[in-house]
């Protein structure tokens, strides 16, 4: 049985099609990880503010994950912001006081901004939390004309089903 190129055509853009809501927010490239391991936590940026081009990404470190440390982007100024942390304890019970606590990734010119056609990511590494549950990595997504604060989370569980401006989610597992 032959099929056209036009059937062809029409299914992949049908694929296409319904791949499109799964980069409508800023997400991580995996969704689950064990508890206690190093990670690399790749923010996908898929578009940008209605039409501009992003210009800033900035990313809250959440409570519990240790360590962040980013990575640097040509063309963006790179900043991390030291505070207190949340739970103040490294790997082997003792107390550290302060650590990275938000991450900014600023475009260097107008030509190194993402133009909102356009997919990129965002990334920076640090240890996941000894014990399992959920991660929400909040971040404001600045562009040329607005923004867009991906910063909701439910009030329990892991679910961004319902939330219009979700944070990025890691599953810590066990």
């Amino acid at each position: 049985m032959k099929i056209s190129i036009a059937t062809k055509l029409i299914a992949s853009s049908a694929v296409c099609l319904l791949t499109i809501p799964a980069f409508s927010h800023i997400v991580l490239d995996e969704k689950s990880s064990p508890a206690g391991g190093n990670y690399k936590a790749v923010f996908q940026v898929g578009h940008g503010c209605e039409g501009a081009a992003t210009t800033g990404i900035t990313v809250q470190i959440p409570a519990g994950f240790q360590r962040a440390k980013p990575f640097p982007k040509a063309g963006w100024t790179l900043t991390a912001r030291v505070g207190k942390l949340a739970r103040p304890y490294d790997d082997h019970g003792k107390q550290v006081t302060e650590g990275v606590t938000v991450v900014s990734w600023t475009a260097a010119s107008k030509e190194a901004a993402l133009q909102d056609a356009h997919f990129d990511e965002f990334m920076l590494r640090g240890k996941l939390p000894e014990t399992a549950g959920s991660l929400w990595f909040k971040v404001l997504q600045t562009c040329a004309s607005g923004g867009m604060d991906w910063s909701e989370v439910p009030a329990s569980g892991g679910s961004t089903k319902g939330l219009e401006s979700p944070a990025a989610l890691r599953e810590v597992t066990a």
